[in-house]
């Protein structure tokens, strides 16, 4: 692999990083007008509505693989379950906690892996690996319990929302590399998308009110179509192929700057700030999901 080739993957791993950052701090603002299954349908929406054409043409010229319909099921339903705990709980707190709270997915993808890949097993005799876990758990719960109102009602019921958030993007992650590993990102992606706006319309007119959007001023409505786009069509679909270019370990740390980001922008429109505490234990996590990340660069 040369040289070029290998710069051009990580800015794709990068561009990734940069449109899943905006997402939280639109979901956020997005809060104010429509209810988590509402705005879950209408931002899934336009990312379906961007593929679709892809989709198409690609059924048309008969080069999407026809088992990619029953492949995209179990990921599409774990994604729809992550995808409504991930918006829900900026309905309880601010974006960059959240985000820090999420990376803890880690754990999960890390025990996932070595129960269903049995080349990452050589992990388990891995010290880089085992202090990795360590970091991060140490991490999540210091970033916990120095929030402040910790034991508020509110705050208590988003950390859970995240927490479990992490666990199903963990499983979402292991389903897709499972089923998907021979399969164009964009198709496999784009089936996901039509999947997964089935079912929020199930899950909007069970308990939502999608009524709502019809009061919608035009930023709001301009705001589902920028981060349904690029946080979620383009980011995925970008993220995967970086990832079968250079591999998992690049793309990964890459995204681990992630809080950073999207605390930069939420300090500014949201007034969000983590405490001293916070930032040391946020920065152990992260060190420790690197660490763990970065064990597995040398396995077969």
């Amino acid at each position: 692999m040369n040289r070029k080739f290998n710069i051009q993957a990580t800015l794709i791993a990068i561009s990734a990083l940069l449109l899943w950052s905006m997402g939280p701090n639109f979901v956020k603002f997005l809060t104010n007008y429509l209810d988590m299954w509402t705005q879950n349908l209408l931002r899934y929406s336009a990312a379906c509505l961007f593929w679709l054409p892809f989709l198409l043409f690609s059924i048309k010229s008969k080069k999407l693989d026809a088992s990619v319909w029953k492949k995209a099921l179990i990921p599409a339903i774990l994604n729809i379950i992550m995808q409504c705990l991930f918006a829900g709980t900026f309905y309880y707190l601010d974006p960059a906690f959240t985000v820090l709270l999420s990376k803890s997915s880690i754990i999960w993808i890390a025990g996932f892996s070595l129960v269903f890949f049995a080349q990452e097993r050589e992990l388990l005799k891995s010290k880089l690996f085992w202090t990795g876990m360590l970091f991060s758990i140490i991490g999540v719960v210091g970033v916990l319990c120095f929030k402040q109102g910790f034991a508020a009602k509110k705050t208590l019921t988003g950390i859970i929302m995240a927490l479990t958030m992490a666990f199903f993007w963990g499983a979402y992650l292991i389903s897709v590399k499972i089923v998907f590993k021979d399969i164009d990102s964009r198709s496999s992606f784009s089936v996901i998308t039509i999947y997964t706006v089935a079912g929020f319309c199930v899950l909007t007119s069970l308990f939502g009110n999608p009524a709502a959007c019809l009061k919608m001023p035009m930023w709001p409505w301009a705001c589902v179509a920028i981060s349904g786009i690029l946080s979620i069509a383009l980011a995925h679909v970008l993220y995967y192929s970086a990832m079968k270019r250079i591999g998992v370990t690049i793309p990964a740390l890459i995204v681990l700057a992630q809080p950073f980001l999207v605390l930069a922008v939420s300090s500014v429109f949201f007034d969000e700030s983590l405490n001293s505490l916070q930032w040391i234990f946020g920065i152990v996590l992260l060190a420790g999901c690197a660490l763990a990340i970065w064990s597995q660069k040398n396995l077969r």
